[in-house]
């Protein structure tokens, strides 16, 4: 009966969907084969330059800043919220010895890698981090760049505004809406709501996402077909995807004649001339037009 129990209780629809997005990575093996091949502390010492442990609240030493890299590799790699991985740290085995977690241990909070996050963001370190990682993979072939992805997620800091003043979110773009003539003006939209301080936070944004405020930044992402991170590059929550697609590919350096994916917020003339540009194959999906009846 405890086993039955215990069987309901767990979300089928999350570990399927952990499944269908990366089914190799969901074993142990692979996070055995990355410790092998990683140098950690190659990446360590460039973690060291922007993010210094010290103390918490209460006077104990933090988080070590490769435990909260370790974090953030699975937060790309399974698309988790801060919140997400926090969870499925303190609840996969896996996860957690990924980690450098015993069983003992718990994962440090949300809010603890959200600062992680916005220090690493603030000194530029996050780029370097992940350009060293993706040379060592490169060194043994792990990543062939014949295929990449362009897609962003919006992740929430929680040094948001509070109080009654006043404040301007972006509307997130809806791709079935969206064209490239009404850009400038959807840019121009904004939506007047009432909070209560100045953000802690300012270099954060709002931005309202299916009906939904949230308040943060946005994490414009380069993958390779099997969900590899090749590039990243973190601005505040209200830049639209369709207008910097060249910073986003820049951070890849990924060679001529790769295939590029993305959904139809990436599609417009400007991103399509700038792929033939670079030499990149647009795989781009194309915006439905509208047809009169």
């Amino acid at each position: 009966m405890y086993f039955q129990v215990m069987k309901i209780e767990k979300s089928p629809s999350f570990a399927d969907t952990i499944c269908d997005l990366r089914v190799r990575k969901i074993k142990s093996v692979f996070f055995t084969q990355i410790d092998v091949l990683i140098d950690w502390g190659l990446i360590s010492n460039i973690i060291n330059k922007y993010y210094a442990k010290g103390n918490n609240v209460v006077g104990n030493p933090s988080y070590d800043g490769l435990l909260l890299f370790k974090m953030s590799l699975l937060q790309m790699w399974y698309g988790l919220s801060d919140y997400e991985v926090e969870e499925r740290i303190n609840d996969s085995i896996s996860f957690s010895k990924f980690c450098g977690l015993t069983l003992e241990q718990t994962s440090p909070d949300h809010s603890t890698l959200s600062r992680f996050r916005s220090r690493m963001t603030e000194k530029k370190g996050c780029e370097k981090l992940l350009k060293e990682f993706n040379r060592q993979l490169e060194k043994h072939q792990i990543i062939v760049k014949t295929g990449a992805i362009v897609d962003a997620s919006v992740i929430d800091t929680p040094l948001k505004p509070k109080g009654k003043s006043s404040y301007e979110a972006a509307e997130d773009r809806k791709e079935d809406e969206r064209s490239e003539g009404n850009l400038e003006k959807e840019k121009a939209e904004k939506i007047s709501l009432k909070i209560l301080k100045p953000s802690v936070d300012t270099d954060a944004s709002w931005i309202k996402k299916a009906g939904k405020l949230r308040y943060g930044y946005k994490k414009h992402h380069v993958t390779d077909e099997n969900g590899l991170v090749l590039g990243i590059l973190t601005t505040s929550a209200n830049v639209n995807e369709i207008s910097n697609l060249e910073e986003v590919l820049a951070t890849a350096d990924l060679p001529k004649g790769t295939i590029i994916y993305g959904d139809k917020g990436y599609q417009s003339s400007k991103n399509e001339e700038l792929l033939k540009k670079k030499n990149l194959k647009n795989r781009i999906l194309k915006k439905q037009k509208r047809t009169n009846h």
